[in-house]
């Protein structure tokens, strides 16, 4: 019994359907990503602690040859870098497990830099990191409330893993946006989060 010539269209139409299906469904879901990292380790800025105090030693005796007590050289204090740490948190685990610190640290010309100090996340599609203005909750209820409210996109995210820093733009009021996500813009969903405490 011979075939339909219109079967032989329609094989073809199916089959180019699987084939554009199985294409668009590895770009959107890219699950070579699971398997795959980006390690990222940019020179951040150095956020300045307490000045140090150095001993500053017993003055030697006197001594007949030397009247008077000579004291201890005191080594100088380092040099202060001058940027300033305003606000800082934990990473929390969402969709993905997610650990590292997040911090806001102002530089001494008075730019502003988030820096991603030893993040460690899943790879995916399309991540991004926001400042937002919503509550960090830890688990599941946490997951998609970040596009909520108030957000700013600071830019792609550079590398799933290692240290990284992304300037924040002038404008950004930081008193209303005291948390970060790293966001998966294709499936709204965050990854992980920090909550930002001055």
């Amino acid at each position: 019994m011979s075939k339909s010539p219109r079967s032989k269209p329609l094989i073809w139409t199916v089959t180019l359907a699987v084939v554009l299906g199985a294409v668009f469904g590895l770009y959107w879901f890219q699950p070579w990503k699971l398997v795959t990292e980006t390690v990222v380790d940019e020179a951040v800025p150095v956020v300045d602690g307490p000045p140090a105090s150095l001993p500053s030693g017993p003055a030697e005796p006197a001594t007949a040859a030397s009247p008077t007590a000579v004291p201890t050289p005191v080594e100088p204090s380092p040099t202060r870098t001058g940027n300033r740490l305003l606000a800082a948190g934990e990473f929390v685990t969402h969709e993905h497990d997610t650990s590292g610190v997040a911090q806001v640290v102002e530089l001494p010309d008075g730019r502003r830099q988030l820096v991603l100090r030893d993040l460690a996340t899943s790879n995916g599609p399309d991540l991004r990191v926001w400042l937002t203005d919503q509550p960090v909750l830890p688990g599941v209820a946490g997951w998609r409330v970040f596009d909520d409210g108030e957000w700013v996109e600071l830019g792609r995210l550079k590398g799933n893993r290692g240290t990284q820093a992304y300037d924040i733009p002038a404008s950004v009021d930081l008193t209303a946006l005291t948390s970060v996500s790293i966001w998966c813009k294709r499936f709204s969903v965050s990854f992980g989060a920090a909550g930002l405490a001055a």
